[in-house]
């Protein structure tokens, strides 16, 4: 169920005019007198009415946070642990490092537990475990960690971290690269993320292996995964696909971190044989012309920049759930609400994905032109 369709709610009255309208009101009736404007006894009245309305306004708030939709902050923790579901939180970058030799030595070369590497010379990315190039090996990959927490990690693909702090440490090593883009890293869960796992976290009681259960233990992974594809191909098989925020298709890395998450013995049965494995992106271009009214062109830049903001949002929203349509009528709608008169596509055309292949839009090249003024 989805909680934001539930009726809105409060628990006391909080606009204030209202307030100070009872107050007065209630006075008057009592005493049997009418208070003009600026008649002391109102002027205190109406003083008291603004101290009761943010009164109330604080009863609202502490009542709706006892409410899951409305809980927000240190009171969403507080929810959470109801049901055992801790906010997660910041977590570094990660990659892969090769460590290489320049020659084929007699003797292993250990490269210790926090080896520092670096792109610029200021982020470093440490070794979370000691490794060896062995004998007759010329390199060894490393898993590598970033030291500071958050997205500042995120993103230096193949190639970049490649400079060694800790030479003199390691003085066999003639060159260091990662071997994979550094990804991983996130800020501390927000709120609207967390409340959806709060919600979810009855299904991971289940021992059956139900798909709100698998989707529940895949998203405390990591949390950057927005949607999870769950399906079952065959008999005792379970395949799992996650995606990331924005319609990012996961790296191995984070495919690694749902495998554990999703395979320890507390939470998968016995016989289900789980494949972690990413989305499948499937491309389309996206070419267009839309069209302003001639009773509008005082409007026409300002419609051409919403037509625009309109169609980032739609190539947003196309990719942001797995086995979503592309569904060229969604764009129509949103450019026509942006003020555009008409809109001519020429592609995408729909096409319908499957969720549980993990299908995901994608858009490739995205062309929308402005055809001018019509009238009508």
């Amino acid at each position: 169920m989805d909680i934001n369709s539930l009726p809105d709610i409060t628990f006391c009255e909080t606009d204030a005019a209202k307030v100070e309208s009872a107050v007065l009101t209630a006075y008057e009736a009592i005493a049997e007198v009418s208070l003009a404007k600026g008649d002391p006894v109102r002027l205190f009245l109406e003083g008291l009415a603004a101290i009761v309305a943010q009164q109330n306004q604080l009863i609202d708030q502490t009542g709706k946070n006892n409410l899951l939709r409305y809980a927000n902050d240190d009171y969403l923790d507080h929810k959470g642990v109801m049901t055992d579901t801790e906010r997660l939180a910041a977590t570094a970058a990660i990659t892969t490092v090769r460590f290489s030799l320049d020659a084929i030595l007699d003797f292993a070369v250990t490269i210790p537990t926090a080896t520092r590497v670096t792109p610029d010379g200021q982020l470093m990315f440490a070794t979370t475990a000691s490794a060896e190039v062995a004998i007759g090996q010329t390199y060894v990959d490393v898993s590598v960690q970033c030291e500071t927490v958050g997205e500042a990690g995120n993103g230096y693909v193949a190639g970049q971290i490649n400079r060694l702090v800790d030479v003199n440490d390691n003085p066999y090593i003639v060159s260091v690269s990662n071997t994979t883009e550094s990804s991983g890293g996130a800020e501390i869960e927000e709120n609207d993320r967390y409340r959806e796992r709060i919600q979810l976290s009855p299904e991971r009681l289940s021992v059956a292996g139900p798909d709100g259960a698998y989707e529940y233990w895949a998203k405390t992974a990591h949390q950057d995964i927005v949607d999870v594809s769950v399906s079952s191909p065959s008999a005792v098989s379970v395949s799992i696909k996650p995606l990331l925020t924005g319609g990012e298709i996961p790296t191995q890395d984070i495919l690694d971190l749902v495998a554990a998450a999703v395979s320890a013995k507390t939470r998968r049965p016995l016989t289900d044989q789980v494949t972690v494995e990413a989305p499948t992106a499937e491309p389309y271009d996206l070419t267009a012309t839309y069209y302003i009214s001639t009773a509008d062109s005082a409007l026409s830049a300002q419609i051409q920049a919403e037509v625009e903001a309109a169609t980032d949002e739609y190539l947003e929203w196309q990719r942001l759930v797995i086995g979503r349509d592309i569904n060229p009528d969604e764009l129509i709608s949103r450019v026509k609400a942006a003020g555009a008169k008409r809109l001519a596509i020429t592609a995408p055309v729909y096409t319908v994905l499957s969720r549980d292949d993990g299908e995901i839009a994608q858009e490739g090249t995205v062309t929308l032109t402005y055809g001018g003024l019509e009238d009508g």
